[in-house]
């Protein structure tokens, strides 16, 4: 008798505590691939998760401050199921698709039940940005060391050659020089050799849903996503791309492909994977940001005294060429009659160099936002037009032995 009550007893205790676990603790205790830190929960990027173990960490995932992500009211259901079953910004999104943009309700609802949260891109995203230096630290040199390679000028001179025709076509069609589609498409993702490995939608989802920061943007981006695929016949899981949902071989946002991509092969069909669309639409992209045909990009200047440390930089800043002149800036006799230029201070091994960046300068940072992206972009289509002109062939002088373009 007193074995049967002792065993009852024990059977009761064990259903109390299990009862009094948190799903936090249950799930924390069950899977081997989360870590707890102080803030959230980590899960191991894709390439080194173990075959098998799940990617699915929403039920504990938090945002820095320690809050939960976006979850709803207890008691509340949006329908939807999945990842974000319990997200009331998901089921806005539904509603909106449905009443402007003539989605099936059924059909989304049954898209977003697969999607599935990607907490790598959460911990990437949110990591600890590196601290400013207020001395030359050489950041430019390796910046431009990742684009300005032998390897990397012979495969978009291989690149070039394959789509000749094709950039002519291009260039005539929108005024922007064939080195320059090649250079952009060598830097995002080396002319298409790297256009990611992640499910665009589930990124976009990711950030839209869980990403408070930016959550604005990348839901308008995952709307566009979601009516590209409807437009183009795609399976919205078949595309894939960057951790931010950046597709095809010039990388474009899909609120990008709504605005300036082109069926440039004439197929029915815009096609960011296809090479010669995507031709066609970083040219139109140039274009209809006001790229001018014939025009120089930028120019090497050379400063002295005290007053350029003074002078704030960057592509977006404006000079006339009096007020460099003014503080110790030589500016080249080539630039005579600009009415103004951007100074760009780039932070070179050895000390700073200075820049003057025109127009179409700024016409490559609204691809992205960076001096030292568009001037990657320069010196690479420099140094591919030095490869294909007779006479300047040497890589000294096509800019990867210290000779700037």
């Amino acid at each position: 008798m007193r074995i049967l009550f002792f065993l009852a007893w024990a059977l009761v205790a064990s259903l109390l505590a299990a009862c009094g676990s948190s799903p936090e603790q249950q799930a924390a205790d069950t899977s081997s691939q989360q870590v707890r830190t102080t803030s959230r929960v980590w899960t191991a990027p894709p390439e080194t998760r173990p075959a098998g173990s799940a990617t699915r960490t929403r039920k504990i995932g938090v945002s820095r401050s320690g809050r939960v992500l976006r979850r709803s009211p207890a008691g509340w259901s949006s329908g939807l199921s999945g990842d974000y079953t319990d997200y009331p910004a998901a089921a806005r999104l539904i509603d909106k698709l449905v009443r402007e943009k003539g989605f099936k309700r059924a059909y989304l609802e049954r898209i977003l039940a697969r999607v599935e949260q990607q907490q790598w891109i959460l911990d990437y995203v949110n990591r600890p940005k590196a601290k400013r230096s207020t001395r030359p630290t050489g950041a430019w040199t390796r910046y431009r060391a990742k684009f300005l390679t032998p390897d990397n000028i012979s495969k978009g001179i291989g690149f070039w050659r394959r789509y000749d025709k094709i950039l002519r076509r291009a260039q005539v069609q929108y005024g922007v020089p064939p080195e320059y589609m090649v250079a952009i498409i060598g830097v995002e993702t080396r002319y298409g050799g790297y256009i990611g490995k992640h499910r665009v939608i589930d990124a976009l989802a990711t950030l839209a849903f869980d990403y408070p920061r930016r959550s604005k943007f990348f839901t308008g981006e995952l709307e566009s996503f979601l009516i590209m695929a409807r437009d183009e016949g795609l399976d919205p899981f078949g595309p894939k791309g960057s951790y931010a949902g950046a597709m095809g071989l010039g990388q474009f946002m899909p609120s990008s492909f709504h605005r300036w991509a082109v069926d440039f092969d004439g197929n029915g069909r815009r096609d960011l994977w296809n090479p010669i669309d995507a031709i066609g639409s970083v040219a139109n992209y140039f274009g209809s940001h006001g790229w001018r045909k014939g025009e120089p990009v930028a120019v090497r200047a050379s400063a002295s005294g005290a007053g350029v440390g003074a002078m704030k930089t960057g592509f977006d800043t404006s000079y006339n060429l009096a007020a460099l002149r003014r503080h110790g800036i030589t500016v080249p006799a080539g630039l005579t009659g600009r009415a103004r230029v951007s100074l760009i201070k780039l932070d070179a091994t050895g000390g700073y160099e200075y820049w003057l960046g025109l127009r179409n300068f700024y016409v490559i940072t609204r691809y992205n936002h960076s001096s030292y992206y568009a001037m990657a972009v320069h010196q690479l289509a420099r140094a591919l037009r030095s490869r294909r002109s007779p006479g300047r062939s040497t890589l000294a002088r096509a800019g990867v032995s210290g000779w700037n373009p």
